[in-house]
């Protein structure tokens, strides 16, 4: 099988000649644990140790918490001008543009993620910061003047107070710039901890923060396990509202947890994607477009395209072009520029992957591609070759659960109502996608379709503008965009009674 795929093993870059220390960053300084903990980051495509994290307990994080509450109290930055605010995002974002390489390099060596990916990652992740800005400066209420002659009606919004960011190991740094952005330029204070195996971008942040002129006490960061640390940040008393982005199952302890203070809880979870393709649809454009949506980031992705819908007059056809570019894509060594596919984060996950693949074949399901570790010369067997299984039913846990892999599902329909019934049949609602070059098809299926957000004769294609998010129990609450900005401001009316023209209520008699 692996003569059949394009697997690239020589490097184009070195791996560090000793690990990143990743310190917590609280109330403005970089400290180690006061018990002097640290954990161990070993690269899942390299084999050796890349980065050594201070591992945070309740100390740390009390700590941290307490900053931020100070921070936001005493209104060092939740009362400056949006204007001032915004100087300040604006320069994290250069600085970010600035250390893009040395950023992209250690979530390269973190994630298993190809560094042409860990570039558009980071480097990117200006541009969220660039548009928080301009949010922080744009922000604005309502006015009432029809109340009467002598009431004037003001809404404003205001920040929050304290956020507890906390997120996952796929994406550490564009994920931390949908939230901890928008967050600062609202006027909150934030706690953030990011994934145990991917905490150094995050760490590297806390640097530019402090030389962009962020003052202390408003960006405090934690690095260590879920718990304590992210149990003491979702129930601690003085935290007002949670942002988290990882699986369903931790989301739904979370709400649990943050519903015993009613702290507001905003939440990006899990996604099984659907994309619909129509036989009319630009076939050769679709089905790169299913390629990349399922092998992007190893599949390691809340967005992955992880299900194709077909309609049975071309499933053949397009399986079969699937399977070609499949063979085409670059899997392999991540600090190599053409790599496309790098390695699956942990030997459990990928046993995970297997198992989904074992048990759906079991069931009666054709494997078209794939459905193996794969091991790179040099680079050992933390890797999944690129997996294509059709003949998928509804009720195989491979069509219904996250399998985050580089596996795709599919399965076939023959009408439009059978299109959407598949798509819909999911306890998800993150994305989907539809292929036609019906305009009627697809706006009728982008609004019938259970889903936060709907591509059409495209995937993955995302914006500053546009907010995300999802329905059923792929999250709630949003991110990015305006609608993004607004999960972190309070709604607060305010009624002016303009001269002495109150009626008494109590009587002189």
């Amino acid at each position: 099988m692996n003569d059949l795929l394009h697997i690239i093993s020589e490097p184009a870059l070195n791996v560090p000649a000793s690990p990143y220390q990743a310190r917590h960053f609280i109330d403005g300084a970089l400290v180690d644990s006061a018990d002097g903990r640290k954990s161990d980051r070993r690269s899942p495509s390299h084999g050796v140790v890349v980065s050594q994290a201070a591992l945070g307990g309740v100390a740390e994080t009390e700590a941290a918490i307490a900053a931020a509450r100070r921070a936001f109290d005493d209104g060092r930055w939740s009362r400056l001008s949006g204007k001032d605010r915004a100087r300040v995002l604006n320069k994290v974002a250069d600085l970010i543009e600035r250390n893009e390489e040395r950023l992209a390099l250690l979530e390269t060596l973190e994630s298993g993620k190809p560094i042409s990916q860990a570039r558009g990652e980071c480097g990117g992740a200006a541009d969220l910061w660039r548009y928080a800005a301009s949010l922080a400066r744009t922000s604005h209420g309502d006015s009432h003047n029809t109340l009467g002659p002598d009431i004037l009606g003001v809404v404003v919004k205001e920040p929050i107070g304290v956020v507890s960011i906390i997120t996952p190991w796929n994406f550490p740094f564009w994920i931390l710039s949908q939230k901890l952005p928008f967050a600062l330029a609202a006027g909150c204070t934030c706690v953030v901890k990011p994934s145990e195996m991917t905490p150094s971008t995050t760490a590297m942040l806390a640097e530019l923060l402090a030389e962009a002129g962020l003052p202390a006490g408003v960006c405090n960061i934690v690095l260590g396990h879920g718990d304590p640390v992210g149990s003491l940040m979702t129930s601690h008393p003085e935290v007002d509202m949670v942002s988290f982005t990882g699986s369903t199952a931790v989301g739904k302890r979370i709400t649990a947890t943050a519903g015993q203070s009613l702290k507001k809880v905003a939440l990006e979870l899990g996604g099984k994607n659907p994309q619909v393709i129509f036989p009319d649809a630009d076939l050769e454009t679709a089905a790169d477009a299913v390629t990349f949506g399922i092998y992007f980031n190893v599949g390691q992705c809340c967005n992955s395209s992880s299900r194709i819908i077909v309609h049975e007059d071309i499933a053949d056809a397009f399986v079969d072009r699937v399977v070609a570019l499949s063979r085409k894509v670059a899997f392999g060594n991540p600090l190599h520029p053409d790599t496309q596919v790098g390695a699956i984060v942990t030997p459990e996950h990928r046993e995970k992957i297997d198992g989904y693949v074992r048990a759906a074949q079991e069931a009666g399901a054709e494997l078209c591609l794939g459905g193996a570790g794969l091991s790179v010369p040099g680079l050992g067997d933390q890797f999944y070759q690129p997996t294509v299984i059709r003949r998928v039913t509804p009720d195989m846990a491979i069509a219904r659960e996250e399998v985050f892999g580089p596996v795709l599902s599919v399965l076939t329909f023959g009408s439009f109502d059978e299109a959407i019934a598949l798509a819909n049949d999911a306890t998800y609602g993150l994305s989907a996608g539809v292929w036609s070059e019906n305009v009627h098809t697809c706006l009728e299926f982008c609004r019938r379709v259970q889903a936060g957000t709907v591509w059409t004769n495209t995937w993955m294609d995302g914006f500053p503008e546009m907010t995300f998010g999802g329905v059923k129990q792929s999250g709630q609450g949003r991110e990015i965009g305006s609608y993004g900005f607004d999960e972190f401001l309070e709604v607060k009316s305010m009624v002016l009674r303009l001269g002495r023209t109150r009626v008494p209520w109590v009587r002189n008699t």
